[in-house]
């Protein structure tokens, strides 16, 4: 046989092979019609983080390839602030804020940071899933121009650790230094309270605590354990003061190129997931108080009357009662009780 005619053979069956081969692979190992990509602050050994990675595996998974949701955990994409500033602007497509960080542009979604209102997760889930929930989730689309999934992911009851004594009294917290998210209601909160409140990103934290530019900082128990503040820190009191949880919101334009189907099966893993990642930090929170104490940081358990006292003296609810507006602070009372 001429040997131009064989190469040719062989030419043509390998081509053949490789056409097939491409046409059994899994439309996820292609690429996709639409990556899209999300950053977060939180550690990749945060519940939070975990619980993403599975959303994105099931978006992956059943739109059979056609999009994919890459997640950039730690702040590898930005702090908070910066995040919500990109997803505005269509630099990542899905972004996290807490209600205190979009606060910074909506003050009406730093309700869920009115100190010590809720009592627990029951009251918490009540509002979110409730009236409250629905009310905030219009205001962020028509406000913010970000469109929110319906239900909110938990971030938890924040904590106050310190390096210098046990926090008992609002008075133990006069002139103490510590570090606050950029969330304008926990820094009027802490004025309130007679502390010395430090702005800064997550990321900044741990060092701040080590080299004393800080005293303390305060947190939910799973973000204190995951990033690893015991090293840094001696005291820890559970004061509850405020509890927070993510708004999973799309960049309008990029939520808009998806086609229905895709959005149907994005909103459907967001919210189902979001029901998890409740569940995990509720059991977390229970398991990290005898965690930490064996890591070597004091619990002390707080009386919240006197904090709440301090508050309602100093202006704080009435303030923020003006700017969060009667009609909000009404729906959050129908869950809580009379606040101011």
């Amino acid at each position: 046989m001429d040997r131009s005619l064989l190469i040719s053979r062989r030419a043509a069956l390998v081509g053949t092979g490789i056409l097939a081969a491409a046409t059994l692979l899994p439309r996820a190992a292609r690429a996709a019609e639409f990556e899209y990509k999300m950053g977060h602050s939180s550690p990749e050994s945060h519940p939070f983080h975990k619980r993403l990675l599975e959303v994105s595996a099931r978006i992956a998974q059943e739109s059979g390839g056609r999009m994919t949701l890459s997640i950039f955990p730690n702040s590898q994409l930005g702090g908070d602030n910066d995040l919500l500033s990109q997803c505005r602007s269509g630099a990542v497509d899905f972004v996290q804020p807490a209600g205190l960080i979009l606060a910074s542009i909506l003050p009406l979604t730093a309700i869920n940071g009115m100190g010590f209102a809720f009592p627990n997760y029951a009251k918490v889930w009540e509002a979110m899933d409730g009236d409250l929930g629905s009310y905030i989730a219009k205001q962020i689309q028509t406000k913010v121009n970000l469109v929110p999934m319906k239900r909110r992911w938990d971030l938890g009851f924040r904590q106050i650790t310190n390096s210098i004594k046990p926090i008992k009294t609002p008075d133990d917290l006069a002139g103490m230094k510590l570090r606050i998210p950029g969330a304008p209601a926990l820094v009027s909160l802490f004025k309130a309270l007679g502390a010395y409140p430090v702005s800064m990103q997550f990321g900044e934290v741990y060092t701040s605590l080590q080299t004393k530019v800080v005293d303390g900082q305060e947190n939910p128990l799973s973000v204190i354990d995951a990033g690893k503040l015991y090293e840094v820190q001696k005291y820890c009191s559970l004061t509850n003061h405020v509890w927070d949880g993510y708004w999973i919101c799309a960049n309008p334009d990029a939520w808009a190129a998806l086609p229905d189907e895709l959005k149907t099966i994005v909103a459907r893993a967001f919210d189902d997931v979001a029901l998890l990642e409740r569940a995990d930090l509720e059991k977390l929170d229970r398991d990290l108080e005898t965690q930490l104490q064996a890591k070597g940081i004091a619990i002390t358990p707080v009386d919240i009357a006197p904090f709440r006292d301090k508050l309602s003296k100093a202006g704080f609810y009435a303030d923020w009662k003006k700017q969060i507006g009667e009609e909000a602070w009404g729906h959050l009372e129908q869950y809580v009780g009379k606040l101011a």
